[in-house]
């Protein structure tokens, strides 16, 4: 099996569109197109339904995605033994992220890495979202719910919490709350319930009650410059707004805790760029483990 057709058939199984799958392999729909004929004419059979909605696996096309991970699998080892053998770490990896850890926190520490290996390139990807590393959406992603399932790799960063914020000028014309119930007397700065990437995110299901006024926001961004300009309360991380002489913490007991995980994926755990920046990563949350949980 030719390798380069076989790694453009698995673009377009993972991404499901032939142009998703030309934007990740940085070629032309026009290549990705005649590399599937190609493929499809040597193996004699059809390997995608094309259809208005994208494209879709036929029963040849997915028994051939097995061989063709298989076959992926064995040219990352490869390359992770030969890469392991260079000392010039090179490449590009791409880190899918929380948009508050990875803007608030990860973006701050990125100089660093650059100038130790001025030859790798890396792509931040602060989202809300989840991302797929069987599909190679990401080569290291962080998240908040432990994976349990697939070929992960999967290690701790560090606990953290957040509490109830507000701006100290929205406190100087709304009395602070003493307990959760005067939290129905102020507008809540939360995430749009029915999108939420994570459960672990819904603090406080109680607050979507009717008796409660909100602005909805699905970043965590969004939400701390919501609560910084005064819209209202709302929970934000302590590491980002702790220290921020603009908020102050309101209802200083209730407190929430999370845990950060980084995830890799078993084929490329081991490409040498791929190590380096995960355990960069590692080190640096390790290293401002006190910012993570402030006393």
């Amino acid at each position: 099996m030719d390798w380069d057709n076989a790694r453009v058939f698995l673009a377009v199984a993972r991404a499901g569109q032939f142009l998703a799958a030309a934007r990740q392999l940085r070629v032309d729909h026009a290549t990705v197109s005649r590399r599937v004929g190609a493929f499809e004419q040597q193996l004699g059979a059809k390997l995608f339904d094309r259809r208005p909605m994208g494209c879709f696996l036929t029963p040849a096309g997915e028994q051939l995605l097995a061989a063709a991970e298989r076959m992926e699998a064995e040219m990352l080892r490869i390359q992770a033994d030969l890469s392991a053998s260079d000392v010039s770490i090179s490449g590009t990896v791409r880190i899918g992220a929380p948009d508050g850890f990875g803007t608030l926190f990860l973006t701050r520490q990125i100089a660093k890495l650059m100038a130790r290996h001025p030859s790798l390139t890396l792509q931040l990807v602060p989202v809300p979202r989840t991302f797929s590393l069987s599909k190679r959406e990401a080569d290291i992603a962080i998240v908040i719910d432990r994976p349990e399932e697939g070929r992960l790799a999967v290690r701790k960063l560090a606990d953290y919490t957040l509490h109830f914020y507000a701006a100290k000028s929205y406190l100087a014309n709304h009395a602070p709350p003493r307990t959760l119930d005067d939290l129905s007397a102020h507008t809540l700065v939360t995430y749009v319930q029915d999108i939420l990437f994570s459960p672990a995110l819904n603090f406080m299901p109680q607050l979507f009650a009717p008796q409660y006024r909100r602005f909805e926001c699905a970043s965590a961004l969004g939400q701390a410059s919501a609560v910084a300009a005064g819209a209202g309360l709302g929970v934000l991380h302590d590491y980002a707004s702790w220290r921020d002489p603009a908020l102050q913490v309101v209802l200083p007991d209730v407190v929430f805790g999370r845990t950060y995980w980084l995830v890799s994926h078993a084929d490329t755990r081991d490409l040498m760029r791929v190590k380096t920046v995960s355990d960069f990563i590692v080190q640096e949350v390790r290293a401002a483990r006190a910012l993570f949980t402030p006393a």
